[in-house]
């Protein structure tokens, strides 16, 4: 416990704003609301990265264990396969997209520069190209292709339909027992 308390007192230490004692100095200006601004974004892009990265380990740490758990007990190895495939997609994808707004977060929090800005949209580019791969892993067709598809198994925008639109259980055509 006494590690962990001098370890974070080694850290205050050294954030900026602080003497080699501990103790805080007095920043004034437009200067000491850019480092604290500065600061809070950089530990906030680190939980979202943090965050990321842990969704992406339980996710696949969950589709795992869905995978074991059909392929032994429930719809059989191959179902279970295609089904892991796509959770383990579906993880990495959300994690993905919260690490790009990591750095996204991390690139405005330094001094913006055209270095830095590409550095950003290349790493932007790959994860995009990622995210649009892992998507037509899961679906099977380009995210664009999705209405097409749907109009095709005949879904348009409803799961269900309203009950006043289905006829009465045992009942055909407009309630009147004739026909399905």
């Amino acid at each position: 416990m006494l590690d962990t308390l001098a370890a974070a007192g080694l850290t205050l230490a050294a954030l900026p704003g602080s003497t080699p004692d501990g103790t805080a100095e007095a920043a004034t200006g437009p200067q000491a609301g850019r480092e604290l601004i500065d600061s809070a974004l950089e530990w906030v892009a680190t939980g979202i990265e943090i965050t990321g990265v842990a969704i992406i380990v339980i996710g696949a740490a969950a589709a795992t264990v869905v995978f074991l758990y059909g392929g032994l007990a429930t719809v059989g190895w191959p179902a279970a396969f295609q089904r892991y495939r796509a959770n383990l997609g579906r993880g990495i994808l959300l994690g993905l997209e919260l690490l790009v707004a990591a750095d996204i977060i991390g690139t405005v929090a330094v001094t913006p520069s055209l270095q830095n800005l590409t550095v950003l949209a290349l790493i932007v580019v790959i994860r995009t190209f990622l995210s649009f791969s892992l998507e037509v892993e899961i679906e099977g067709r380009w995210p664009w292709q999705r209405a097409e598809a749907e109009a095709a198994r005949g879904y348009h925008g409803r799961e269900t339909e309203p009950s006043h639109a289905r006829p009465a259980p045992g009942l055909g055509h407009q309630g009147r027992g004739i026909g399905p």
